[in-house]
């Protein structure tokens, strides 16, 4: 989760595994628009001696579909090499690295951004751009954050870029969530009763590697709008990102591996939990092949989602008006796949038409919040998911809510929700460790402070 290892193929390949989107209006540069593509799951910080870093081979890209056809308009790609200064030993780094050009560090890593546009042609905005190191401890990486700091590099046009490893952002009780669904603050009610009890934050002292991107709004709508209306279609975009893997890898015991042929897409990303918890098991690996464009093939798994059939299996008599629900849930093809058309929610529409498509829709003329709730839309906060998506935003509880019929009055006023929708949760509260500027990501955990488990 949100998606990590959500699928059997890409859990083979974490290098190449897209775990999270966020896309949000910035907060503290509210004209523009903050995009973040997270990779490599579930990294524990004392990883050595071979530290988790971005794949050479992979070709990670952030899409931007801003006319509502499910293609991308804009495109951002990056690829990432590797530089080793002594391969003669076996250390990433031989004392501390103070800068981002220690001598110290030996295994750097570097990225090239490339913007494409639907018609094909490119541009360079940024080459040989530094990673920072990973964060191994206060001998070998000092004074971290800037580190860090110094790795965020300007763009042309007024954007900026960082690609490194942060903390986790996604907070959830995993243990708990795979144990057939079991919600620790309401495991009394559970098919199988415990008494209740706190959630546990399973990913807290994991680590992620982050591609964040800061770009002016109007570089990013539809015909450079300056999105001043929120109710105007050409202020909504929507936004995936992605993971692809040259078609042919030939392998020779005495050279390292040689990649050629097209690319091949191997994983995506676009609303949260959509593969994980929504796409059946026997099409999850097709679901990371295609794009958006596809996704008419998955509405009948949003239209009638699994968890909401186990809902009232699992907390027997607990979700009586929700097993009574059989009609197919437009309410949650809206939210996921289509945005929410204007006259649902006062003063608020993210709708990128009819057609199909697993795309996080964010209106960006929608302005950040004054005083943000982490439960986004169903909290009354316009700014939060499923209007884009924040770090701090409890998508878990989210979506949990609204698959168990929270939002269904959306669509049918007579309809209402069971009692225990309200009290819904995923467990866990959300982190107060979150930085207030780009990258937004918190300073990741290091190997001497969170020792390997």
């Amino acid at each position: 989760m949100s998606s990590h290892r959500e699928a059997p193929e890409i859990a083979k390949d974490p290098v190449a595994d897209n775990t999270d989107v966020y896309a949000f209006v910035s907060p503290d540069r509210p004209e523009t628009v903050t995009l973040i593509a997270n990779y490599i799951p579930l990294q524990e910080p004392a990883g050595g001696p071979n530290f988790y870093e971005f794949g050479d081979d992979v070709l990670y890209e952030i899409h931007i579909d801003n006319d509502g056809d499910a293609l991308a308009d804009i495109t951002y790609q990056f690829r990432f090499e590797t530089e080793v200064r002594n391969p003669d030993t076996f250390l990433y780094n031989t004392g501390p690295i103070t800068a981002l050009d220690s001598p110290n560090w030996n295994r750097r890593q570097f990225y090239t951004v490339t913007r494409l546009e639907e018609d094909g042609t490119s541009k360079v905005l940024g080459r040989h751009l530094a990673c920072p190191p990973c964060n191994i401890g206060p001998l070998s990486t000092p004074n971290y954050e800037e580190l860090a700091k110094a790795a965020i590099h300007q763009l042309p046009g007024g954007g900026q870029v960082f690609a490194g490893q942060r903390n986790e952002g996604f907070y959830v009780d995993l243990g708990a969530i795979f144990d057939l669904l079991d919600i620790r603050p309401l495991q009394n009610l559970h098919l199988f009763p415990r008494p209740p009890q706190p959630g546990v934050d399973a990913t807290k002292d994991l680590n992620v590697h982050s591609i964040a991107l800061q770009v002016p709004k109007s570089s990013l709508t539809r015909e450079g709008y300056a999105a001043t209306d929120h109710k105007n279609p050409r202020s909504v975009i929507g936004v995936w990102a992605s993971a692809s893997r040259q078609k042919v890898t030939l392998h020779d015991h005495e050279q390292e591996p040689a990649h050629t042929g097209p690319w091949v897409q191997v994983s995506r990303l676009g609303n949260p939990l959509f593969n994980e918890v929504i796409v059946p098991l026997g099409k999850k690996n097709l679901w990371n092949r295609l794009t958006p464009k596809d996704d008419a093939a998955f509405v009948q798994y949003v239209e009638h989602p699994e968890v909401a059939r186990l809902l009232p299996v699992l907390y027997p008599g607990v979700f009586p008006h929700l097993q009574a629900l059989t009609a197919p849930r437009a309410d949650l093809v809206a939210i996921l796949l289509t945005g929410i058309p204007a006259g649902l929610i006062d003063g608020f529409q993210n709708f990128t038409g009819s057609k199909p498509a697993d795309l996080l829709r964010l209106n960006v003329a929608i302005p950040p919040a004054s005083k943000p709730n982490v439960f986004g839309l169903l909290g009354g906060d316009l700014a939060g998911f499923p209007n884009g998506r924040r770090v701090f935003d409890d998508v878990v509880t989210i979506e949990l809510r609204a698959v168990a019929g929270a939002t269904y009055p959306l669509i049918d006023h007579h309809y209402m929700p069971d009692a225990a929708v309200s009290k819904l949760t995923g467990g866990v509260s959300p982190r107060t460790n979150y930085l207030k500027h780009f990258p937004y990501l918190a300073t990741p955990k290091s190997g001497f402070e969170v020792p390997a488990s």
